[in-house]
């Protein structure tokens, strides 16, 4: 499991998931285009969900608990770009879904 933290809001991704996530986000800002990041929250935290509007003017860390970098599908991050030029923006899939 990797962190993810953005604006001092942290969250807890699968380490290929986040991999996905941090290719979708470095895309996105890279060309100044900002956009919705939503995740599902644990249910052992609460539940529900997080929404974060994703812009370059935020610091973003990605922290890795693996050594090795995670190997990406480009189908997936293709379709999570598309999700993000969509008005609902981004939602993290989850690792079953990679």
């Amino acid at each position: 499991m990797g962190t993810f933290i953005y604006d001092n809001t942290p969250a807890e991704f699968d380490d290929r998931v986040l991999a996905h996530i941090e290719a979708v986000v470095a895309a996105k800002l890279r060309r100044g285009e900002p956009f919705l990041l939503t995740w599902r929250n644990d249910a052992l935290t609460g539940g529900g969900r997080d929404t974060v509007w994703m812009s370059a003017n935020v610091p973003v860390l990605f922290n890795y608990r693996g050594k090795r970098p995670s190997d990406l599908d480009r189908r997936v991050v293709e379709r999570l770009l598309r999700m993000a030029n969509s008005p609902g923006g981004v939602v993290a899939p989850s690792p079953e879904e990679l």
